[in-house]
């Protein structure tokens, strides 16, 4: 874990409108100064992400949240109390002091306390605890999330434009916060819009209520477009009862197959797998593995990659968001070349 002097020397670049990748107990953020546009735009710029996609900004532990927000439901508060510092972000109404460039031009914000010592450390150091910091996940767009440092460097190598990478060893979640919009809570309630580690039946335990599905009018979020958390092999995700088929006939395709599964194959397969790991886990844990795993099968060489499908029940809710997101292009791809066998 990264020292006092690398924490301090991490503020300071923020400080200076510079780019700084740090550990959350999510995955690792490329973070610079929220309320510094060039900063922000740098986030953007070094992402490839497009600029209307809003960020989470995160904050220190006892931070005032009215500073950043408008508006404060109670409800927000409530949860809050429970489960900041940690994986939930909520979705607020934006101080008229906040840029618009941070929420991706709209009139609400995302905010976040995360829980990871080195980013408490940092938020603390930053501004003197009364600065945020934006950030989202420190990869290229679309790809998948860095849950180590080496992630991060994989990703970006030695580009300038990041200042610094703090280490704080592999994230304990492994998957994005949880992002609840309370926004528009007295004429629409609370609405889920990314599931992760904090579930809906822990938030209604809270509140009273259970959050509901977006409408049309949502406020945009982070990592909710329908590719994401991607690989760049065609990922495809099979039901357990054809997991074992869709192997064998790819296999009689000639394509060689990277394999993430969950329950256990038969022991008298017989079929070459360029790469295969099992995650015979619960869903913390396998959340906690999963960004590492595709990463993995996704350096495999592999022609295409293969995940079975985990539970439908709510536990799995941020895991199997994650894997849909991750298999949108390439399911297509896969079922067409099967179609042609």
């Amino acid at each position: 874990m990264d020292n006092s002097d690398d924490i301090l020397a991490a503020a300071r670049i923020l400080e200076a409108g510079r780019l700084v990748a740090f550990p959350t107990e999510t995955v690792y953020g490329l973070g610079g100064d929220a309320e510094n546009p060039s900063a922000v735009a740098a986030i953007y710029a070094l992402k490839n992400r497009p600029s209307d996609h809003p960020l989470i900004v995160h904050v220190a532990p006892g931070a005032d949240i009215g500073y950043w927000s408008s508006h404060i439901p109670e409800e927000a508060r409530k949860l809050m109390d429970v489960f900041w510092p940690g994986p939930l972000t909520l979705i607020l109404k934006r101080a008229s002091r906040i840029p618009p460039d941070v929420a991706g031009g709209q009139d609400s914000i995302g905010l976040r306390c995360p829980s990871h010592p080195v980013a408490q450390a940092l938020l603390r150091v930053f501004r003197h605890g009364r600065g945020g910091i934006a950030a989202p996940s420190a990869n290229r767009f679309g790809h998948v999330s860095p849950t180590t440092a080496r992630h991060v460097r994989d990703e970006f190598g030695e580009d300038e434009r990041l200042g610094a990478i703090l280490d704080g060893g592999q994230s304990e979640v492994g998957i994005e916060s949880t992002i609840l919009d309370l926004s528009r809570m007295e004429s629409v309630g609370p609405v889920l819009l990314r599931p992760g580690k904090v579930g809906s039946q822990q938030i209604a335990d809270v509140i009273g209520t259970l959050p509901i599905a977006p409408d049309r009018n949502a406020p945009r979020a982070s990592g909710t477009l329908a590719s994401h958390y991607a690989p760049d092999i065609p990922v495809a995700l099979v039901p357990t009862d054809k997991l074992l088929p869709t192997l064998v006939r790819l296999e009689n395709r000639g394509c060689q197959v990277a394999l993430l599964h969950f329950s256990s194959l038969p022991a008298e397969r017989k079929m070459a797998l360029k790469e295969e790991i099992g995650l015979f886990c619960a869903s913390e844990v396998y959340a906690h593995q999963l960004y590492a795993s595709l990463r993995k099968l996704d350096k495999s060489g592999a022609d295409v990659i293969v995940i079975e499908a985990t539970p439908d029940t709510d536990v799995w809710k941020g895991v199997n968001d994650r894997l849909v997101r991750a298999a949108c292009n390439g399911q297509g791809i896969i079922e067409r070349l099967l179609e042609s066998s």
